[in-house]
């Protein structure tokens, strides 16, 4: 059985919300995608490719297929348009199979699993993790970085030659938590505090999600925040 919540809120800062997701415990997919271009692009680019990959994935496409099928069907899209300006999305989605997950992501929102610890699964798609992966940037430096937003691949940006698409997979077992979310809720609230509240057995579900959403806006509410969490029971 899952059991989910999921929220999103534009901030204290912004004026429009770009992000968007989608779940639905039937398929068993949840998805997080944080928008970018101006205007009203961002908000397209992520409903655009939330849709495609709930549509292909229902019609039995791999994640991976379904992802990289709505990256083109962006670019396609973003074609029509005389605007200069780029049309771009991250993603970060899960699928739970009857005895197995897989997680696939590109840019910097996130999927975290939640078993006695909390663990990263996904790896940001940014400038600073590739300085911290390169050995010239510890991670506490990298958290406070004035370029730790400028993400290196993106679905719609990135050429499709060189497009990226993480991925992760592993078995499915009770009591297994999973957090995903855009980096306006990371910018602004830690590990450890994440950890905290997404631990709590006191909570549901949903009210972890709304939680998480008030720190993220205690902790300076700076971009759009979006969370979702399935829990396994």
């Amino acid at each position: 059985m899952i059991e989910f919540g999921h929220g999103t809120h534009v901030g204290l800062r912004r004026t429009r919300n770009e992000d968007t997701y989608y779940a639905d415990a039937s398929l068993g997919l949840f998805l997080v995608a944080d928008g970018m271009g101006g205007h009203q692009h961002g908000e397209v680019a992520s409903a655009l490719v939330r849709d495609a990959v709930a549509d292909l994935v229902t019609r039995g496409h791999s994640l991976v297929e379904a992802v990289r099928a709505a990256d083109e069907r962006l670019i396609q899209h973003s074609r029509s348009f005389k605007d200069a300006r780029p049309m771009g999305t991250t993603i970060a989605a899960l699928r739970l199979h009857a005895d197995s997950y897989e997680v696939v992501w590109v840019g910097d929102s996130r999927v975290y699993l939640w078993q006695k610890s909390l663990r990263q699964v996904s790896h940001d798609h940014s400038l600073v993790q590739e300085l911290v992966e390169a050995g010239t940037l510890d991670p506490a430096q990298a958290a406070r970085h004035p370029h730790r937003n400028v993400i290196t691949q993106a679905l719609g940006i990135t050429a499709a030659e060189q497009l990226h698409i993480g991925m992760a997979r592993g078995k499915l077992e009770h009591g297994m938590s999973f957090l995903l979310c855009s980096d306006g809720l990371t910018e602004e609230v830690g590990d450890a505090a994440i950890a905290t509240i997404v631990s709590r057995q006191d909570l549901s579900a949903q009210e972890s999600v709304e939680h998480l959403l008030l720190a993220a806006l205690d902790g300076g509410g700076s971009d759009n925040v979006t969370t979702i969490l399935a829990r396994i029971n």
